[in-house]
């Protein structure tokens, strides 16, 4: 009796129960990483809820959508990365991220923040909240500060978004 086909069948069906071995993680901070924050954004309620209900997101001074750039200040060669979050259908939802492509940000509306790698991933894992890191210079910002500051759960929610992310915090994009 030969075996073969059926030692075959139960190989493939072993293949396919395994494991997919994990995704290689982006660098931290680079255009593919940007993609995977906007999907995370898209994917927490607090954000888009939250940001949605407060007035955030309509604040896009007739534009469409409001811009965030972000950077890390010890990887001065690597582009900055970008952020468009629009309001759709009640919700502040992130509708790119990427390589920065606003060529002019509007202080009114959109936000710049950077910060040197330990301190992003001190806000990413929570152990810097993002008042205290405004306050002592970990966190540099322009924007609308007030805006900022009345949505000060959700913007620590997208702080904490960085550290979920995976990413290879230890090189440069």
């Amino acid at each position: 009796m030969n075996h073969t086909p059926l030692a075959a069948a139960l190989a493939a069906l072993l293949v396919a129960a395994a494991p997919a071995p994990a995704a290689a993680s982006s660098t931290a901070m680079s255009a593919p990483w940007a993609e995977a924050m906007c999907s995370a954004w898209n994917a927490d309620a607090s954000l888009t809820d939250g940001l949605a209900e407060s007035g955030w997101a309509a604040n896009d001074a007739g534009r469409g959508f409001k811009a965030m750039q972000i950077y890390r200040t010890d990887c001065p060669k690597s582009p900055r990365i970008e952020m468009q979050i629009a309001l759709k259908e009640r919700k502040a939802m992130c509708v790119y991220g990427g390589v920065a492509k606003t060529p002019a940000l509007n202080d009114s509306v959109d936000y710049l923040m950077w910060a040197e790698t330990p301190k992003w991933r001190e806000m990413g894992s929570g152990q810097l909240g993002p008042m205290r890191a405004m306050m002592f210079g970990s966190l540099n910002f322009q924007g609308p500060k007030m805006e900022a500051m009345g949505n000060m759960g959700p913007f620590g929610g997208f702080l904490l978004l960085v550290g979920k992310v995976p990413g290879d915090w230890a090189t440069c994009p």
